[in-house]
């Protein structure tokens, strides 16, 4: 091995570290240590200059949303740049000048402040602990923002860091939770041997005397014995009479009417086409394990068991507050106005994702309705859309820091996204996602903090991992992770055009995301599939499309 490769696997190892590190500071915030209250944004100081460490392709400039002044605001700005509020200004231009330390790119710092109040403690989130403090400074907010990895890692850890009860649900309510108990059998399957096919059933060796009569039906028959040399007529699922040998199906038998016999078309086998008692499972046996989620096959199980009821896992409830004074939610776009195009787009998602979810509510740019809507929420996840950066207007972070709010991440190292956070409200209260404003960003936060969170509070297991090569070379971000829309081609994925932050285009026909490490890949690297709920899905998903 090099000294060069060496050094690389050493930085390696302690960046894993390092990260392991935040995510149990994290953790350890919320569940065992005071609680230390969310600052306000540093509002003073001078705008963070852009990092040009490395070059960009023409690509990455479109999917940045080229800006004169290149400052990558493109993927912080938490809103489409659709309206000209202030003094000519879109909301990229206001969030670029705030006078904020950095937040705009979604870097800033993680909760630092210069002053505190009397009596009130402040504290730094646990991604702190991955940067030195030194002064606002691209390279500061950059190394302040979680890793994605750690990001997801830290939100699936803390949906599971409170174990879910458990309610027990009638099988018509119970589609789409996931078991807290395991299904064992309450009964031998099937409880009695049965026919496998309609036809004959015979005894002994033929030919058989045919016995007069209807035959055996499903749920109808008699429990007498069949006596050798003897046929009856059977139809599918009936209950085999004691003493049974075969069934015969009804094409590979010829019945003699004349003389009363039946004569077989082919050898017959003992115990051909029967059921025997037990074959699929004994009483006791375990069917379905706990984190079980519940699909239609399971309930035909867990009736065929006996069941009525099954215990599992309640959905985790989520609500969804649009911001922004600039969305409309019907007709065209207009007048410095777009549509909302996150409103519709969430609810069906989470539904989707396993969540109970209330219809999204519209607050505008107004903090206090903001601040009004997170004290009296009483869901298990709160998610927000748009002023998740520092303009003017852009009123998340302040709104937090005046509740005491605990933000657990404050910027994540990927594109787009980049300013996405995670964040615990006091007392005991919900976890609160901040999704970016502009659509393909706040998909990318919903998969990497909203959904393995969700996933951990419902019980879900972690879902398996792949990988495929990508079918031709991706650009990459100097520094960051990028999600890039991309379809199935045969043995590999096809990365899609219009996969800016604002678009969602590329996403509509997407069947996942790659997970493009920072400097991009060449054509055939393989890299991870993160796939979308819906790819894999049967068409019965509960809420997967309404």
């Amino acid at each position: 091995m090099t000294a060069h490769g060496g050094e690389a696997r050493t930085s390696d190892e302690e960046r894993a570290a390092e990260e392991e590190r935040a995510v149990q500071q994290a953790l350890a915030i919320v569940g065992h240590q005071p609680q230390t209250v969310h600052s306000p944004p540093e509002r003073s100081g001078g705008t963070a200059q852009p990092d040009r460490s490395g070059e960009w392709s023409p690509a990455d400039r479109a999917d940045e949303t080229d800006r004169a002044d290149a400052t990558d605001r493109a993927d912080a700005t938490d809103r489409a740049p659709a309206t000209d509020r202030a003094a000519g200004m879109n909301r990229a231009d206001k969030t670029g000048r705030a006078g904020g330390t950095g937040r705009a790119n979604g870097t800033g710092p993680a909760s630092s402040t210069t002053s505190a109040k009397p009596g009130v403690r402040t504290g730094r989130p646990a991604q702190a602990a991955l940067a030195p403090d030194s002064p606002a400074s691209p390279q500061a907010h950059r190394t302040r923002a979680a890793a994605w990895e750690g990001a997801r890692s830290l939100a699936e850890r803390l949906g599971r860091s409170t174990p879910p009860a458990a309610h027990r649900l009638p099988l018509d309510r119970a589609l789409g939770h996931v078991l807290a108990e395991a299904v064992l059998a309450l009964t031998d399957l099937p409880p009695f041997d049965t026919s496998a096919m309609d036809g004959w059933v015979v005894a002994g060796p033929g030919p058989w005397t045919v016995g007069e009569g209807e035959g055996l039906l499903a749920g109808r028959g008699s429990t007498e014995p069949l006596p050798d040399g003897h046929a009856l007529r059977i139809a599918t699922g009936a209950r085999l009479p004691a003493d049974a040998t075969a069934v015969i199906r009804s094409e590979h038998a010829h019945c003699d009417s004349a003389k009363g016999l039946l004569h077989p078309s082919r050898e017959v086998v003992p115990g051909q086409d029967i059921r025997p008692r037990g074959q699929e499972c004994r009483s006791g046996d375990e069917l379905l394990p706990v984190g079980t989620v519940v699909t239609p096959p399971v309930l035909g199980l867990a009736a065929a068991a006996g069941y009525d009821a099954l215990v599992a896992v309640p959905r985790p409830r989520v609500e969804v507050f649009v911001l922004g004074d600039e969305l409309l939610s019907a007709g065209l776009p207009r007048e410095g106005l777009i549509r909302d195009a996150l409103g519709p787009m969430m609810a069906p998602w989470l539904r989707a994702l396993g969540a109970e979810v209330a219809e999204p509510r519209r607050l505008g740019d107004d903090a206090e309705a903001l601040r009004n809507a997170l004290v009296s929420s009483d869901a298990d996840l709160i998610l927000t859309t748009g002023g998740t950066a520092a303009g003017p207007v852009d009123h998340v972070h302040p709104v937090l820091a005046e509740i005491g709010a605990e933000l657990l991440v404050d910027g994540v190292a990927v594109r787009p996204g980049h300013p996405m956070l995670l964040a615990r409200l006091p007392e005991g209260g919900p976890c609160l996602v901040g999704l970016p404003g502009n659509p393909l960003a706040a998909v990318s936060g919903l998969l990497t903090l909203a959904e393995p969170l969700l996933r951990g509070m419902a019980g879900r297991y972690t879902q398996g991992r792949y990988r495929a090569p990508v079918h031709e070379e991706v650009h990459g971000h100097p520094h960051d992770t990028r999600l890039i829309p991309v379809v199935h081609r045969d043995d590999s994925v096809m990365p899609l055009h219009y996969n800016g932050p604002a678009m969602l285009r590329g996403i509509a026909a997407a069947d996942g995301l790659a997970v493009v490490p920072p400097g991009g890949v060449r054509s055939g690297t393989e890299v991870e599939i993160l796939d979308l709920p819906w790819a894999s899905a049967s068409p019965w998903t509960e809420g997967c499309f309404t």
